[in-house]
């Protein structure tokens, strides 16, 4: 299958895109204020030691304490490059394995304030810090130096078992320093001298490592990996690759020298993008990533798929849409699935999605028909780098995949929660809003004088009171036992509102003082969400939009008509200015955690 690597890189960002048969499959960003830290090696110092959950949190110098579980420091991972067989044999091992880990606790293994060398495995994702393992792996060119473990593992892709064998000897021969390798799939068409001096390349560097970390203090990093371009290049690159174009000629030399020492003979595959138009729009990659960040995702057949990401899983639905088929329905489904399965396959891939993957299929009552959405699920998950399982749809014509997670989401590295709506996606209907200020009257009632009162609003919600929602208007002026003036205030929160009297409407407020008629209810929670926080940077700065200026409006009043509780009210809206020196810089709260 063809393949190419488009390379956008500016000093403070790279992005990095595969394209296989014309299609954008992955996507890599790598900022220079947040670097990837996977494969860096760091000399640590424990900080606590955790029975309860065999494990332990270690100072390895970065953000947050990283986590270290029982058995990264016993038993070594699960080798992806093994034969069914070896599976089979490793598997037996592996259980017995987790029966000493069992009875071994981690107090046994680590203490407080001891220092270990340890690898990261996976990404600080959240508010979690990084997964570490004491099981480190150094990848070369054609192998991968496992120093604290015994075994020879080789890519399942050379499938001679003459050869297999002839390359365990022959790395079994040759090994100078104790440790494991794992042959990778570059190996073919090398000879010995170049499987021998990788080998003595990694074995040197493992030599440099624990002659560092022995001199270092923790916490420390001892070793960095490369970064994003050249870590994919060295991982990667494969004759597939027809070219790698790349759009800083700073970078291109470096790739250059690199793929030099790699393998020359793909050097003419490096290509230098000179055109001032930008190289992710010239090849479509950008496009593909917009789409990607989108939770809804069209099939051409007229049906669609909506992903969405959670902190516990990621839920994808298919949809019939538009299509509606021609005889079957049972036909109709399975259509529709069987073409849900490629695109799903291709944004699992595209948007990096990991852990639990949960896929709702429409039901199909035929045996065989789900049979064949699981089969054809698996073929396209064999292209994926990174290890995937699935199982079987069950009776709810649910399938759950396991996808191995190192890094965060395309969406989760490019956006942040909408602090407008704190990343819930929704917020309160204008109807919601009504009843919540009629509840909250109840309570400021006896504080208001009866020459009227004042309700701010956002004008969404003004208008609301006004038309659909006037009679829960009528019920607040009842409520209130005087006439009630809405305010309409563009610089509000949808959710925020302020009940007061004219007095303090027009007064000014100095941007740090919470106004008398807060937006707490009788309880005392926010009006604009669940934090209290945010209430208040919403209170300030509305305070800084009113501040100096008269609560009256330079527009016609409508007609009023006094009203009381036994009777309709009309309420008159009035609309704060709008000028833009008379408004925060900040309409919209910046307050929210993610989500």
């Amino acid at each position: 299958m063809p393949k190419e690597m488009i390379v956008s890189h500016h000093p403070q960002e790279t992005k990095v895109a595969i394209v296989e048969d014309g299609v954008v499959t992955e996507v890599s960003v790598e900022r220079e204020r947040n670097r990837s830290v996977v494969g860096n090696l760091y000399k640590g110092r424990v900080n606590r030691v955790l029975p309860g959950m065999q494990s332990a949190f270690v100072d390895a110098g970065l953000e947050r304490d990283a986590f270290l579980y029982v058995s990264d420091v016993l038993e070594d991972e699960f080798d992806p490059f093994q034969t069914m067989e070896e599976e089979k044999m490793a598997e037996t091992e592996r259980e017995i394995a987790r029966a000493s880990v069992k009875n071994q606790s981690i107090s046994d293994l680590l203490k407080e304030g001891q220092e270990v060398l340890v690898q990261v495995a996976k990404e600080p994702i959240g508010t979690k810090g990084a997964r570490i393992t004491a099981h480190m792996s150094l990848p070369g060119r054609l192998l991968v130096f496992m120093p604290t473990v015994d075994h020879i593992g080789v890519s399942r892709k050379i499938d001679s078992s003459e050869e297999r064998a002839r390359l365990r000897q022959l790395i079994s021969k040759n090994r100078k320093v104790g440790g494991g390798y794992i042959v990778r799939t570059a190996v073919i068409g090398q000879d010995d001298d170049a499987i021998i001096n990788d080998m003595r390349f990694l074995e040197n560097r493992w030599t440099e490592i624990r002659r560092k970390a022995e001199s270092t203090r923790a916490p420390a990093i001892i070793h960095r990996d490369l970064g994003l371009v050249l870590k994919l290049i060295r991982d990667m690159l494969s004759p597939e690759f027809e070219a790698i174009r790349i759009d800083s000629e700073e970078l291109y030399e470096e790739v250059v020298s690199f793929v030099g020492q790699m393998q020359p003979q793909m050097l003419h595959r490096v290509k230098l993008y000179s055109k001032d138009y930008p190289i992710f729009d010239e090849y479509g990659v950008q496009a593909e990533i917009d789409r990607a960040l989108k939770s809804k995702v069209w099939l051409k057949s007229g049906g669609y798929i909506v992903i969405n990401q959670t902190e516990a899983l990621v839920a994808i639905d298919v949809n019939t849409g538009r299509y509606t088929g021609s005889k079957r329905l049972e036909d109709t489904i399975t259509r529709i699935n069987l073409e849900a399965i490629k695109e799903i396959a291709h944004q699992i891939r595209l948007r990096d999605l990991g852990g639990i993957i949960v896929i709702d299929f429409i039901d199909m009552e035929e045996r065989r028909n789900q049979q064949k959405v699981f089969v054809d699920l698996e073929q396209e998950l064999k292209r994926d780098r990174s290890p995937t399982k699935a199982i079987q749809i069950n009776e709810f014509g649910l399938m759950v995949l396991t996808r191995k997670r190192v890094k965060q989401s395309l969406e989760r590295t490019l956006c942040q929660p909408c602090p407008y709506c704190q990343g819930s996606a929704r917020v309160k209907s204008a109807t919601t809003i009504g009843y919540e200020i009629l509840d909250h009257a109840r309570g400021k009632a006896p504080e208001l004088p009866k020459s009227g009162a004042i309700l701010q609003v956002h004008p969404e919600v003004a208008r609301a009171l006004q038309t659909g929602e006037s009679p829960v208007l009528e019920y607040i002026n009842a409520t209130l036992g005087v006439r009630t003036e809405i305010k309409s205030v563009s610089t509000f929160h949808h959710e925020q509102f302020e009940i007061g009297t004219r007095k303090e409407s027009g007064r000014q407020r100095r941007p740090d003082r919470r106004p008398s008629s807060s937006l707490s209810s009788p309880r005392g929670s926010s009006r604009t969400g669940s934090e209290r926080g945010r209430r208040g940077k919403v209170d300030r700065q509305a305070g800084q939009a009113r501040s100096g200026r008269s609560g009256r409006s330079n527009r016609p009043k409508s007609p009023e008509r006094s009203g009381g509780p036994d009777e309709p009210a009309v309420a008159e809206i009035r609309d704060e200015p709008q000028n833009k020196s008379d408004r925060p810089e900040t309409e919209v709260p910046s307050a929210g955690s993610e989500s």
